[in-house]
Protein backbone atom coordinates (compact mmCIF):
# COMPACT_ATOMS: atom_id res chain seq x y z
CA UNK A 1 0.00 0.00 0.00
CA UNK A 2 1.32 3.45 -0.93
CA UNK A 3 1.80 5.95 1.95
CA UNK A 4 -0.89 8.27 0.53
CA UNK A 5 -3.39 5.41 0.25
CA UNK A 6 -2.59 4.23 3.78
CA UNK A 7 -3.08 7.76 5.11
CA UNK A 8 -6.51 8.10 3.44
CA UNK A 9 -7.62 4.69 4.73
CA UNK A 10 -6.46 5.53 8.26
CA UNK A 11 -8.27 8.88 8.26
CA UNK A 12 -11.64 7.13 7.77
CA UNK A 13 -11.06 4.43 10.40
CA UNK A 14 -11.49 4.46 14.19
CA UNK A 15 -8.35 5.03 16.29
CA UNK A 16 -5.95 2.11 16.44
CA UNK A 17 -6.14 2.37 20.24
CA UNK A 18 -8.41 4.14 22.68
CA UNK A 19 -7.76 4.14 26.42
CA UNK A 20 -10.52 5.47 28.70
CA UNK A 21 -9.97 6.20 32.41
CA UNK A 22 -7.74 3.16 32.94
CA UNK A 23 -6.60 2.48 36.50
CA UNK A 24 -4.23 -0.25 37.67
CA UNK A 25 -3.64 -0.91 41.37
CA UNK A 26 -1.29 -3.22 43.24
CA UNK A 27 -1.67 -4.46 46.81
CA UNK A 28 1.59 -4.16 48.74
CA UNK A 29 2.29 -5.62 52.14
CA UNK A 30 3.37 -2.99 54.62
CA UNK A 31 6.07 -3.66 57.17
CA UNK A 32 3.84 -3.24 60.21
CA UNK A 33 1.56 -6.00 61.49
CA UNK A 34 -1.90 -5.84 62.94
CA UNK A 35 -2.97 -7.08 66.39
CA UNK A 36 -3.50 -10.57 64.93
CA UNK A 37 -0.09 -10.70 63.26
CA UNK A 38 -1.21 -10.07 59.66
CA UNK A 39 0.70 -7.56 57.59
CA UNK A 40 -1.43 -4.61 56.57
CA UNK A 41 -1.93 -4.10 52.86
CA UNK A 42 -1.06 -0.84 51.17
CA UNK A 43 -2.58 0.00 47.79
CA UNK A 44 -0.29 1.41 45.12
CA UNK A 45 -2.03 3.09 42.19
CA UNK A 46 0.41 2.49 39.34
CA UNK A 47 -1.88 3.89 36.62
CA UNK A 48 -4.43 6.50 37.64
CA UNK A 49 -7.40 7.20 35.32
CA UNK A 50 -5.37 7.51 32.14
CA UNK A 51 -7.11 8.39 28.87
CA UNK A 52 -5.73 8.89 25.36
CA UNK A 53 -6.04 7.56 21.83
CA UNK A 54 -3.67 6.74 18.99
CA UNK A 55 -4.87 7.49 15.45
CA UNK A 56 -4.03 4.88 12.85
CA UNK A 57 -0.63 5.39 11.28
CA UNK A 58 0.54 7.78 14.01
CA UNK A 59 2.94 7.57 16.95
CA UNK A 60 2.17 8.55 20.53
CA UNK A 61 5.22 8.85 22.74
CA UNK A 62 4.72 7.98 26.41
CA UNK A 63 7.55 9.38 28.49
CA UNK A 64 8.31 9.54 32.20
CA UNK A 65 10.82 8.69 34.88
CA UNK A 66 11.41 5.12 36.04
CA UNK A 67 8.52 3.91 38.19
CA UNK A 68 5.98 6.38 36.79
CA UNK A 69 3.69 3.58 35.54
CA UNK A 70 4.38 3.72 31.81
CA UNK A 71 5.45 0.08 31.46
CA UNK A 72 2.49 -1.05 33.59
CA UNK A 73 0.21 0.87 31.24
CA UNK A 74 1.88 -0.74 28.21
CA UNK A 75 1.40 -4.19 29.73
CA UNK A 76 -2.26 -3.39 30.45
CA UNK A 77 -2.78 -2.42 26.81
CA UNK A 78 -1.19 -5.71 25.76
CA UNK A 79 -3.54 -7.48 28.22
CA UNK A 80 -0.59 -8.80 30.20
CA UNK A 81 -1.76 -6.82 33.23
CA UNK A 82 -5.27 -6.74 34.70
CA UNK A 83 -6.88 -3.32 35.03
CA UNK A 84 -9.06 -2.27 37.97
CA UNK A 85 -11.28 0.13 36.06
CA UNK A 86 -11.63 1.86 32.72
CA UNK A 87 -11.79 0.57 29.16
CA UNK A 88 -9.34 -0.24 26.37
CA UNK A 89 -10.43 -0.39 22.73
CA UNK A 90 -8.56 -1.79 19.74
CA UNK A 91 -10.37 -0.17 16.85
CA UNK A 92 -14.05 -0.69 17.71
CA UNK A 93 -13.38 -3.77 19.86
CA UNK A 94 -13.24 -3.46 23.64
CA UNK A 95 -10.44 -5.66 24.99
CA UNK A 96 -10.41 -4.44 28.60
CA UNK A 97 -11.68 -7.65 30.19
CA UNK A 98 -9.85 -10.11 27.97
CA UNK A 99 -6.51 -11.51 29.17
CA UNK A 100 -4.05 -12.04 26.32
CA UNK A 101 -4.44 -15.84 26.42
CA UNK A 102 -8.23 -15.60 25.90
CA UNK A 103 -8.21 -12.91 23.24
CA UNK A 104 -9.45 -14.18 19.84
CA UNK A 105 -6.58 -14.59 17.37
CA UNK A 106 -7.91 -12.06 14.82
CA UNK A 107 -8.00 -9.47 17.61
CA UNK A 108 -4.74 -10.52 19.28
CA UNK A 109 -2.73 -10.08 16.11
CA UNK A 110 -3.83 -6.44 15.82
CA UNK A 111 -1.60 -5.43 18.76
CA UNK A 112 2.00 -6.58 18.96
CA UNK A 113 4.92 -5.59 21.18
CA UNK A 114 8.64 -4.87 20.87
CA UNK A 115 10.49 -5.23 24.16
CA UNK A 116 13.51 -3.42 25.59
CA UNK A 117 15.78 -6.47 25.61
CA UNK A 118 15.47 -8.37 22.32
CA UNK A 119 17.87 -11.10 23.41
CA UNK A 120 15.64 -11.99 26.36
CA UNK A 121 12.55 -12.03 24.14
CA UNK A 122 14.07 -14.30 21.46
CA UNK A 123 14.37 -18.04 22.02
CA UNK A 124 18.14 -18.76 21.90
CA UNK A 125 17.47 -22.33 20.69
CA UNK A 126 15.50 -21.24 17.64
CA UNK A 127 16.86 -20.07 14.32
CA UNK A 128 15.61 -16.72 13.12
CA UNK A 129 13.52 -18.57 10.54
CA UNK A 130 11.74 -20.42 13.37
CA UNK A 131 11.32 -17.19 15.36
CA UNK A 132 9.62 -15.44 12.44
CA UNK A 133 7.70 -18.49 11.20
CA UNK A 134 5.93 -19.04 14.51
CA UNK A 135 3.59 -16.01 14.35
CA UNK A 136 2.90 -16.76 10.69
CA UNK A 137 1.83 -20.31 11.55
CA UNK A 138 -0.40 -19.03 14.37
CA UNK A 139 -2.10 -16.14 12.59
CA UNK A 140 -2.01 -17.33 8.96
CA UNK A 141 -2.35 -21.14 9.05
CA UNK A 142 -3.48 -21.13 5.42
CA UNK A 143 0.06 -20.20 4.31
CA UNK A 144 2.04 -22.95 2.63
CA UNK A 145 5.61 -23.70 3.72
CA UNK A 146 6.92 -21.96 0.61
CA UNK A 147 4.80 -18.87 1.28
CA UNK A 148 6.00 -18.74 4.89
CA UNK A 149 9.62 -18.88 3.80
CA UNK A 150 9.06 -16.08 1.28
CA UNK A 151 7.33 -14.00 3.96
CA UNK A 152 10.21 -14.54 6.42
CA UNK A 153 12.70 -13.35 3.80
CA UNK A 154 10.50 -10.31 3.02
CA UNK A 155 10.29 -9.43 6.73
CA UNK A 156 14.06 -9.66 7.15
CA UNK A 157 14.64 -7.47 4.12
CA UNK A 158 12.13 -4.91 5.35
CA UNK A 159 14.06 -4.48 8.60
CA UNK A 160 17.42 -4.19 6.83
CA UNK A 161 18.67 -7.78 7.11
CA UNK A 162 19.03 -10.42 4.40
CA UNK A 163 17.77 -13.89 3.57
CA UNK A 164 20.87 -15.67 4.88
CA UNK A 165 20.20 -14.33 8.38
CA UNK A 166 17.19 -16.64 8.70
CA UNK A 167 19.53 -19.60 9.28
CA UNK A 168 21.37 -18.04 12.22
CA UNK A 169 20.66 -17.96 15.97
CA UNK A 170 20.04 -14.88 18.15
CA UNK A 171 23.50 -14.95 19.79
CA UNK A 172 25.11 -14.47 16.38
CA UNK A 173 23.71 -10.94 16.05
CA UNK A 174 24.51 -7.54 17.54
CA UNK A 175 22.04 -5.79 19.82
CA UNK A 176 20.80 -3.56 17.01
CA UNK A 177 20.33 -6.53 14.68
CA UNK A 178 18.43 -8.45 17.35
CA UNK A 179 16.10 -5.49 17.78
CA UNK A 180 15.50 -5.51 14.02
CA UNK A 181 14.56 -9.19 14.31
CA UNK A 182 12.20 -8.39 17.20
CA UNK A 183 10.56 -5.72 15.04
CA UNK A 184 10.22 -8.20 12.17
CA UNK A 185 8.56 -10.70 14.51
CA UNK A 186 6.03 -8.06 15.61
CA UNK A 187 5.32 -7.18 11.98
CA UNK A 188 4.78 -10.83 11.04
CA UNK A 189 1.27 -10.69 12.51
CA UNK A 190 0.45 -7.63 10.34
CA UNK A 191 -0.63 -5.55 13.34
CA UNK A 192 -2.45 -2.25 13.40
CA UNK A 193 -0.60 -1.14 16.55
CA UNK A 194 2.87 -1.94 17.87
CA UNK A 195 3.67 -1.16 21.51
CA UNK A 196 7.38 -0.32 21.71
CA UNK A 197 8.57 -0.55 25.33
CA UNK A 198 11.96 1.21 25.60
CA UNK A 199 13.06 -0.39 22.30
CA UNK A 200 16.28 1.61 21.90
CA UNK A 201 17.34 2.36 25.48
CA UNK A 202 19.90 -0.49 25.53
CA UNK A 203 21.51 0.59 22.23
CA UNK A 204 24.24 3.13 21.55
CA UNK A 205 23.27 6.48 20.04
CA UNK A 206 24.16 5.68 16.42
CA UNK A 207 22.19 2.42 16.49
CA UNK A 208 19.27 4.18 18.21
CA UNK A 209 19.05 6.58 15.27
CA UNK A 210 19.03 3.67 12.81
CA UNK A 211 16.22 1.86 14.65
CA UNK A 212 14.12 5.03 14.91
CA UNK A 213 14.58 5.65 11.18
CA UNK A 214 13.55 2.05 10.50
CA UNK A 215 10.39 2.37 12.59
CA UNK A 216 9.40 5.53 10.73
CA UNK A 217 10.06 3.87 7.37
CA UNK A 218 7.90 0.88 8.33
CA UNK A 219 5.13 3.19 9.50
CA UNK A 220 5.14 5.03 6.17
CA UNK A 221 4.98 1.74 4.26
CA UNK A 222 2.47 -0.15 6.40
CA UNK A 223 0.38 2.54 8.09
CA UNK A 224 0.99 0.93 11.49
CA UNK A 225 0.49 2.96 14.69
CA UNK A 226 3.00 3.00 17.56
CA UNK A 227 2.81 3.53 21.28
CA UNK A 228 6.44 4.41 21.97
CA UNK A 229 7.36 4.11 25.65
CA UNK A 230 10.62 5.71 26.81
CA UNK A 231 12.29 7.74 29.53
CA UNK A 232 14.42 9.75 27.07
CA UNK A 233 12.64 12.85 25.80
CA UNK A 234 15.11 13.30 22.94
CA UNK A 235 14.23 9.87 21.56
CA UNK A 236 10.50 10.46 21.97
CA UNK A 237 10.74 13.82 20.19
CA UNK A 238 12.41 12.17 17.21
CA UNK A 239 9.61 9.69 16.49
CA UNK A 240 6.36 11.01 18.01
CA UNK A 241 3.40 12.85 16.52
CA UNK A 242 1.97 13.38 20.00
CA UNK A 243 3.58 13.20 23.45
CA UNK A 244 2.21 12.12 26.84
CA UNK A 245 4.21 12.88 29.98
CA UNK A 246 3.50 10.50 32.86
CA UNK A 247 4.26 11.00 36.55
CA UNK A 248 3.13 8.86 39.49
CA UNK A 249 0.59 7.04 37.36
CA UNK A 250 -1.03 10.13 35.85
CA UNK A 251 -0.70 11.97 32.56
CA UNK A 252 0.53 15.39 33.70
CA UNK A 253 1.11 16.88 30.26
CA UNK A 254 0.11 16.15 26.68
CA UNK A 255 0.60 17.82 23.33
CA UNK A 256 2.56 17.85 20.10
CA UNK A 257 6.35 17.66 20.39
CA UNK A 258 6.55 21.39 19.62
CA UNK A 259 4.12 22.16 22.45
CA UNK A 260 5.69 19.90 25.07
CA UNK A 261 9.30 20.63 24.18
CA UNK A 262 8.89 24.29 23.28
CA UNK A 263 6.76 25.31 26.24
CA UNK A 264 6.59 22.60 28.93
CA UNK A 265 3.96 23.23 31.60
CA UNK A 266 4.53 20.47 34.15
CA UNK A 267 7.47 20.21 36.54
CA UNK A 268 8.00 16.64 35.34
CA UNK A 269 8.37 17.65 31.68
CA UNK A 270 10.71 20.48 32.66
CA UNK A 271 12.89 18.10 34.69
CA UNK A 272 13.01 15.54 31.88
CA UNK A 273 13.94 18.24 29.37
CA UNK A 274 16.67 19.54 31.66
CA UNK A 275 18.21 16.05 31.64
CA UNK A 276 18.47 15.94 27.83
CA UNK A 277 22.13 16.47 26.77
CA UNK A 278 22.70 19.63 24.76
CA UNK A 279 25.51 20.21 22.28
Amino acid sequence: MKPADAEKKNADAPPALRVEDVTVKFALRAGTRSLFGFAKKKILTAVDRVSFEIPRGKTVGLVGESGCGKTTLARAIMRLQRIDSGKIFCGNNEISRLPAARMPLPLRRKIQMVFQNPYASLNPRQTIFAVLSEPLEIHFPEMSAREREAEVVALLEQVGLNADHRLRYPHEFSGGQRQRIAIARALAARPELVVCDEPVSALDVSVQAQILALLKKIQAERGVAYLFVAHDLAVVEEISDFVLVMQRGRIVERGTPDEVYGNPQSDCAKALLAAVPRL
